[in-house]
């Protein structure tokens, strides 16, 4: 039987691979680790479990929890009703609820927190939890579980969350005893926003809540086993730095890692020292901005030619908390075949993962750089300056020669490119962009200009559709002051478009670009390029003079949110600047857009970067070039 509280082992400190327990147990301590209770501050209170999860989010300084109660969970809404510190927002589904925890984390650097009872509600926050996971955002999930003495006996609404998350957690725990309640807290908290960030799982048994207990909140944890390495090793940061100051086609590789260690100032002077071309992933948009000239945009799949020619031409690749993803290297054995690659990360399970590594580099990305840039500095006094003349002479070529662009659709519907090049220019740059999955997401990354961190939310690593909306709601909730956008696909919306009830009652006036192509867009476009436009179950019967199920203007009425339907191209402006000028509800805007529309370049999957297609059929030259 499972005792709790039950920690399940630190994703960066297990093997990649690592088969998890079925039932998971508690880390063993490290030799030499002292496994002693946390010593605790004299304040304490007869409470009940309940009483004490509420205080320890307090003491967490959560101020916003996203949820919906449950029989489980119950007894923790009753004291929560009382909290004057945390808001709780009633979402509709729990996935919209870890999702905008989610968002808000992203858009704040903060931990988000959802909530949500045993059996059903746990089971639809694994998805969030998932995304969570493989996008490193810091997130508690707390949920209910039966009685203690109900687990395992399939009592209703009973569902071993512990074991069905154990794989997309970073941690999990599961609580029986009243006495544990504050420590794991803590402890979750601390483990979701140190080292890589990451969702943790606090599932606590329905009697433990019920329970008599003290509350005390711990001064300080012992986590055996557990010491995320921030500082990075000075020799590999010399040789890192002899390299970087040597090469003569380097390119430096941002991954989403420069967003969550709060690097982007650091970036921003390694770029001009260096003077070596950089490439931002799609989850590193903004972590250097787009008008800084060395930026040569997005690799991967749809990147910029210039990105993906540069990362395949490199003699140096030095990766800054990017993972070495498929949809950036392509074919893994043709991806910059003639770099030598340092790949820095605050993750030793990622270096070496999917490419071998000529110089590791573990530790936190702000603090890799700045002990990095004094070494390139004392490099380059040394030996001078490399000549990059002939590198970016190169690569300024690429840029002129294939430039982003698109062309206007001839059905007569709009071209979504230009609608959303509008609406970055309209907008701004200090404006939050949150997108679905799908092409949309791709023209997002490409026609918006970022020009600082976290101004860019998406779901990157797990690609889940129905992202957006409540993720807005989150980012919304935890930069109030921003304009905050949802960028988002007519089948994207579907999926979580509820959550516009909870904005408009709680008063999260978010925006949403509907890109609405009456389709399963990315699907679409997959099928017209290897399905022989043989369009299998991709209509969604949203718009194109179909029966508009659901009519999105109307639908938008009903949930209280102003509802805008743009069909021709003189009247996009006008609709972007309106929705910018309501602040006190929710807009929606159903742009009708081309279903024939692509996005381009692309590099089919599984294929080599030497093959991005600029457009349909045309293929850089650069072999010829060089």
């Amino acid at each position: 039987m499972v005792q709790g509280p039950t920690p399940a082992p630190p994703r960066g400190g297990a093997p990649a691979g690592a088969a998890p327990a079925a039932t998971p147990s508690a880390p063993k301590p490290a030799p030499g680790d002292a496994v002693r209770r946390p010593r605790t501050d004299v304040s304490t209170a007869e409470v009940t479990g309940a009483e004490s999860i509420v205080r320890s989010l307090e003491a967490a300084g959560v101020e916003t929890v996203f949820g919906i109660p449950g029989g489980a969970i119950l007894p923790t809404y009753d004291p929560l009703m009382d909290s004057k510190k945390i808001r709780h927002i009633l979402v509709r589904h729990e996935q919209g609820g870890g999702h905008a925890a989610s968002g808000y984390a992203h858009a704040t650097g903060r931990v988000g927190v959802t909530m949500a009872t045993s059996g059903p509600g746990a089971t639809n926050l694994v998805t969030p939890i998932a995304d969570a996971n493989m996008d490193s955002i810091p997130m508690v999930a707390i949920t209910g579980q039966v009685g203690a003495s109900l687990i395992g006996t399939d009592a209703f609404q009973e569902a071993d969350i512990v074991g069905i998350t154990f794989p997309v957690t970073k941690h999990s725990f599961l609580v029986t005893d009243p006495d544990d309640i504050p420590r794991t807290i803590a402890e979750a908290f601390h483990i979701a926003s140190t080292g890589r960030p990451g969702p943790v799982l606090v599932d606590i048994a329905k009697s433990a809540m019920q329970a008599k207990t003290t509350f005390s909140w711990p001064s300080e944890l012992n986590l055996p086993g557990y010491h995320p390495v921030t500082k990075p090793h000075s020799k590999q940061i010399r040789e890192a730095a002899r390299l970087l100051a040597s090469a003569r086609r380097p390119v430096l590789y941002v991954g989403g890692g420069a967003i969550r260690s709060g690097a982007a100032a650091e970036l921003r002077k390694l770029v001009d020292l260096s003077g070596a071309a950089a490439v931002t992933t799609l989850m590193a948009r903004g972590a250097l901005p787009d008008s800084h000239p060395q930026n040569l945009g997005m690799p991967g799949m749809h990147g910029t030619v210039p990105a993906v020619s540069a990362l395949q031409k490199a003699d140096l690749v030095f990766a800054l908390g990017a993972r070495f993803d498929d949809r950036v290297t392509g074919k893994l054995s043709s991806f910059a075949p003639h770099a030598t690659i340092i790949h820095a990360d605050i993750d030793p399970a990622e270096i070496g993962k999917n490419r071998a590594v000529d110089v590791p580099i573990v530790g936190d990305l702000k603090e890799v750089i700045a002990d990095l840039l004094p070494e390139l500095a004392r490099e380059q006094e040394t030996h001078g300056k490399p000549d990059l003349e002939a590198w970016w002479r190169q690569i300024d070529s690429w840029r002129e020669t294939y430039p982003l662009g698109f062309t206007e659709p001839e059905d007569g519907h709009l071209a979504p490119q230009h609608i959303i090049s509008r609406l970055g220019e309209i907008s701004g740059p200090d404006s939050i962009y949150v997108s679905g999955v799908g092409q949309h997401q791709m023209w997002a990354s490409q026609f918006i200009r970022y020009e600082r961190p976290n101004t860019w939310l998406n779901s990157g690593g797990l690609g889940t559709m129905g992202y957006s909306i409540p993720a807005a709601m989150g980012a919304k909730v935890g930069q109030p002051d921003r304009t905050v956008w949802a960028i988002d696909g007519d089948g994207c919306f579907q999926m979580t478009n509820q959550e516009l009830a909870t904005c408009s009652i709680n008063d999260i006036p978010i925006k949403v670009a509907l890109i609405n192509n009456s389709s399963l867009g990315m699907v679409r476009q997959w099928q017209t390029l290897f399905y022989e436009s043989r369009y299998s179950n991709t209509d969604l019967h949203t718009g194109h003079g179909t029966r508009h199920i659901p009519d999105f203007v109307k639908l938008a009425d009903a949930y209280g949110c102003v509802g805008i339907r743009v069909e021709h191209a003189n009247e996009v402006d006008a609709a972007i600047k309106r929705a910018e000028q309501i602040n006190d509800q929710p807009v929606v805007i159903d742009f009708h857009v081309s279903r024939d529309a692509m996005v381009w370049p692309m590099v089919a999957a599984g294929v080599s970067n030497d093959d991005i297609q600029y457009a349909r059929g045309i293929s850089p030259a650069w072999d010829r070039e060089d």
